[in-house]
């Protein structure tokens, strides 16, 4: 095939694209109904409650410490010698446990305990839409993934017979 013959053949053959694109219609279906398609779509959520909780309050120690400090002072104070050791000692436990005493025990406290947790809840979603819609006196089915409104657009091709 010569090249003049080629240049031909694609002249021919693009003309014949042409055609067929240009004989293709953008015309218009009426509507006749759209229903909405609904699933139930599973989500997580985090849930969170609220609730009080009654904390006990720890001790600051100070009585312990005060006491232990006192008791080891008046113990080194009385012991005489060799029983000076021991009377501080004695001195240092006997105060740091009267020490703790005096200081006794703190009210327990309130405060509000915050719990969270994921929950799966599903929630109906629209997925697409079930149109209905007429075009040449037929009536079509078709499912789209918007509502179309109140006419459907449609790509009309003719068939050459």
């Amino acid at each position: 095939m010569n090249t003049h013959s080629l240049v031909r053949l694609m002249i021919a053959l693009g003309a014949g694209l042409f055609v067929s694109l240009s004989a293709q219609a953008q015309v218009y279906g009426t509507v006749i109904s759209s229903t909405a398609i609904q699933k139930q779509t599973p989500v997580t959520k985090q849930v969170c409650t609220e609730q009080q909780v009654v904390v006990p309050q720890q001790k600051s120690g100070a009585g312990t410490i005060m006491g232990g400090i006192a008791g080891g002072t008046i113990g080194n104070a009385i012991g005489k010698g060799d029983g000076n050791a021991l009377a501080t000692v004695l001195g240092v436990v006997g105060g740091a446990m009267l020490g703790d005493k005096i200081e006794g025990e703190k009210p327990p406290r309130t405060q509000i305990v915050q719990n969270c947790t994921n929950q799966t809840v599903y929630e109906t979603r629209i997925t697409g839409y079930q149109v209905v819609y007429e075009y040449a006196g037929k009536r079509y089915t078709v499912e789209m993934p918007r509502d179309p409104g109140p006419t459907v657009t449609l790509q009309v091709t003719p068939v050459m017979q």
